[in-house]
């Protein structure tokens, strides 16, 4: 009997993350993703493991406008925009280096990389998120979508699929504010 009921407080337990997951989109280790901004459209890695979202980003500079921080930088991975881009400066992240990529002389342990805000489009879900910009041109991405930009989608990711999503269809600007 005692067994009973310790099955059945554990089964109630489990209940309310069932529905939970439910509510839940699933993605792809990979997906097409949309920055209406700029008006791309683009293949994405999903990567659970980092924190931040990445663009590929080059000749990237800060500077002041109107008394405030902004960034003014160039696509990596797209010659159609051959004019620079300039966004508000939202934080400096501090990413931490791999092993391989430590110079024990410099002794920092981390890269700063400047963060913009940008909306982006996932299947029909589309999200203002924050990405750092860096250099990606070595990576088969040039977008990483890292945890912090995977919860703002509601996302669980199966890495066994990829662009499950379909294409990028965001219409509604209301999707922005969820």
């Amino acid at each position: 009997m005692r067994a009973h009921a310790l099955l059945l407080s554990l089964c109630l337990s489990v209940l309310p993350l069932a529905g939970h997951a439910a509510e839940r989109a699933i993605y792809g280790l990979n997906e097409k993703v949309a920055i209406p901004e700029f008006d791309l459209e683009i293949a994405a890695k999903l990567d659970t493991g980092a924190q931040t979202a990445s663009l590929s980003a080059r000749d990237i500079q800060r500077f002041k406008k109107n008394g405030e921080p902004w960034v003014r930088f160039y696509l990596a991975f797209d010659t159609e925009h051959s004019h620079p881009i300039e966004r508000p400066l939202v934080r400096v992240s501090k990413i931490k280096r791999r092993a391989g990529d430590f110079d024990p002389e410099e002794e920092k342990t981390y890269t700063a990389r400047p963060v913009i805000e940008l909306d982006l489009c996932m299947g029909k879900v589309k999200r203002s998120i924050e990405m750092n910009l860096t250099d990606r041109s070595a990576f088969q991405y040039p977008i990483l979508i890292g945890s912090d930009a995977l919860t703002r989608f509601g996302a669980l990711v199966d890495p066994s699929r990829t662009y499950i999503a379909g294409k990028p269809g965001c219409t509604n600007e209301s999707d922005a504010d969820e």
